[in-house]
């Protein structure tokens, strides 16, 4: 049973929890995070999402929601690892943006990371499938419905941030 701290619409932690997997009531919000791992060469680390999970077979960002206690970028670095097997301290990680649905805050960062994809970790029953993909293939996996629209319009409003880091970053 996992629980989320419950924010106000300002994002102001209430004091209460939720059960992950129960409706959230009206004035409620949770915490979710979201990270674009990125090589500095003009590629973005993918996983894909495994048979069984909504929106099985298509591809995405790391992230997940910010469990009770958890700050953002704790949660951040705890969901990359899990999902990926890649480590990172919460201070690495690159604010980018913050927006809100209906009942959920979204926390968007980066994080440059060169690594081989053999070198990721895949969670079974959550991910089963890694790839590096350049802007140009994420245009083209969106375009045919190979990341989800929730993903593909966080990418289009996080692509000029994106980009700015991805491409002109030198070499380590």
């Amino acid at each position: 049973m996992e629980w989320n701290d419950i924010y106000d619409e300002n994002r102001n932690p209430t004091g209460r929890v939720h059960q992950r997997g129960t409706s959230w009531a009206s004035g409620d919000f949770g915490l979710a995070v979201c990270v674009w791992v990125y090589d500095g060469q003009g590629h973005l680390l993918l996983t894909r999402r495994s048979k069984g999970k909504s929106y099985a077979g298509t591809w995405e960002n790391s992230g997940g929601a910010a469990k009770a206690g958890e700050t953002s970028r704790e949660a951040m670095a705890r969901e990359l690892y899990e999902e990926t097997g890649i480590k990172a301290a919460p201070e690495e990680f690159e604010f980018l943006d913050t927006d809100r649905d209906r009942n959920m805050f979204y926390d968007h960062y980066c994080l440059l990371r060169r690594l081989p994809v053999k070198a990721v970790q895949l969670q079974e029953g959550e991910t089963d499938g890694v790839q590096w993909a350049s802007f140009d293939q994420i245009h083209w996996m969106i375009r045919t419905g190979r990341i989800c629209k929730i993903i593909g319009s966080q990418f289009f409003k996080l692509e000029k941030e994106l980009k700015k880091r991805n491409l002109n970053n030198t070499p380590l």
